[in-house]
C-alpha cells in the first residue's frame, strides 16, 4: 500500500517510441502516476496516439485504477517536442511583444487542443519567468517579458487557454528563474536577492496567475542563500511551505522540476533528493531522462517512511490530493480517434495563428476561431 501511494507521486520519463514490457511492468507495479513524453518519445501524431492509449489501458491493472498524466515540455519556440505536422508555435516572446490577452488565450487553446487529441492532458507550461538578465540564455525568448506585470496578465490568459483545450497547465519556475546566468541542467544557480526583492518583481506572476485556477506549479532548483542558506527552492520547507502556501496562500499541487538535474545530483545522492523534495513540500517528483532514478526514488522515500525520517502522513496526503485532482481532470483521459486527431493537429487556423504570432499582427478572425 506504501510503495503504491508513493508511485503515484512519481512522474517519469520512457526510453523511445513504444513502451518496452519492462517499463510497462514497472508502471503496473508500482502504480506510476504518470509520463513526461521527451523528444525521443515523439515521431508521428498517430504513434503519440498509439503510444498514450497504451498507456492508459495500464490504469485497469494498476492499484488505483487511476488515469496517467501524460505529460510534456511544450511552450513554443526552443521548449518545443512534438515535430510537423503539429503545429510549430513560436516562442512566448513573440506572444509578450504583440500583449494580447486575448491572443494568449487562443495560443493556449490551440496548442491544447492538439495535445489533448493524442491524448497529452498536462503541459509544463506556461514558463512565467521575467526576463530581467539579458544575458540568461537559459530562459532568453522563453520569457513572455520583462514585465513582471505584462508576464502576470499573459501568463494568466495563457493557463485560461490551456484550461478550455482540457489541459493541466503547470506553471514553471517558482520562484523565478529569469534573473540567472547558470543552467540548472548543468549546475545550481545561486541568486542574492531578499525575499523583498523577489516578491516585487518575480513572485508577481505566480500571485496573478493562482487566481486563474492554475492547479499545478514547478519548483525550480535554484539556492537562494539570504532566503534558506542551506537548500534550492525544490528542496526547500522555506520556499515551498513558507512562501509558497503561507505568505502567497497557494493550494494546489507542487512538481520539482526535473530531479536528475545537475544542480542538484551533483551536490546530493538520488535517495536524499527525493525524500528531502516531498519533505519540502513537493507532492510529485519528476524524472525524465534516467531509468534508474525511479525505482532509486521509491525505495528511497520507502525506507524512510518506515524508518520515521519522513511522515507517512505526507506520503497519503499527496496521494490523496493526486486522486482528487484525477477524478476532477481526467474524466476522459483516452487520446481521440484518429481521424479527431488528423483534423485538429496542424489545423489551418493553428498555422495561421502561429505565423501570424511571428509576424507581430494577429487577425481578429484567429482570435475567435476554435477548433
Amino acid at each position: 500500500m506504501l510503495r503504491q501511494q508513493i508511485g503515484q507521486q512519481v512522474i517519469m520519463g520512457l526510453r523511445g517510441h513504444s513502451l518496452g514490457t519492462d517499463e510497462a511492468e514497472f508502471i503496473v507495479k508500482n502504480n506510476i502516476g504518470g509520463i513526461i513524453l521527451m523528444g525521443r518519445n515523439v515521431e508521428s501524431p498517430s504513434q503519440v496516439r498509439e503510444l498514450v492509449a497504451e498507456l492508459q489501458s495500464l490504469r485497469s491493472r494498476m492499484a488505483d485504477k487511476s488515469p496517467l498524466f501524460i505529460s510534456i515540455d511544450m511552450e513554443g519556440g526552443r521548449v518545443h517536442r512534438l515535430k510537423p505536422p503539429f503545429t510549430k508555435w513560436p516562442a512566448l516572446a513573440h506572444v509578450g511583444k504583440i500583449d494580447s490577452t486575448s491572443v494568449a488565450f487562443r495560443f493556449g487553446q490551440a496548442m491544447g487542443d492538439e495535445l489533448r487529441a493524442v491524448g497529452i492532458n498536462l503541459d509544463f507550461a506556461p514558463c512565467i519567468d521575467i526576463f530581467t538578465n539579458p544575458e540568461n540564455t537559459v530562459i532568453g525568448d522563453r520569457a513572455l517579458s520583462s514585465n513582471p506585470e505584462v508576464v502576470s496578465r499573459l501568463g494568466s490568459a495563457l493557463v485560461r487557454g490551456y484550461i478550455k483545450a482540457d489541459v493541466i497547465p503547470c506553471a514553471k519556475h517558482f520562484p523565478g528563474h529569469g534573473n540567472t546566468f547558470i543552467d540548472s541542467h548543468v549546475d545550481l544557480p545561486v541568486e542574492h536577492k531578499s525575499l523583498d526583492e523577489i516578491e516585487k518583481v518575480e513572485l508577481e506572476p505566480f500571485k496573478k496567475i493562482f487566481r486563474a485556477r492554475l492547479e499545478l506549479v514547478m519548483a525550480a532548483h535554484i539556492k537562494f542563500p539570504k532566503i534558506d542558506p542551506e537548500w534550492p527552492a525544490s528542496l526547500s520547507e522555506i520556499f515551498l511551505k513558507q512562501i509558497l502556501r503561507e505568505r502567497l496562500r497557494y493550494r494546489n499541487l507542487i512538481i520539482s522540476d526535473d530531479l536528475d538535474m545537475k544542480a542538484l545530483t551533483l551536490n546530493y545522492d538520488k535517495g536524499t533528493i527525493a525524500v528531502r523534495a516531498l519533505k519540502a513540500g513537493c507532492n510529485i517528483l519528476l524524472y525524465c531522462n534516467e531509468p534508474d532514478s525511479p525505482p532509486t526514488a521509491l525505495d528511497a522515500v520507502e525506507k524512510a517512511a518506515k524508518d520515521g525520517q519522513l511522515d507517512p502522513k505526507t506520503i497519503a496526503e499527496n496521494h490523496s490530493k493526486i486522486l482528487e485532482l484525477k477524478r476532477e481532470k481526467l474524466v476522459s483521459p483516452d487520446p481521440k480517434s484518429i481521424e479527431d486527431v488528423s483534423r485538429i493537429v496542424g489545423h489551418p487556423d493553428h498555422l495561421r495563428l502561429s505565423k501570424a504570432i511571428l509576424e507581430g499582427i494577429v487577425p481578429a478572425d484567429l482570435i475567435a476561431q476554435a477548433t
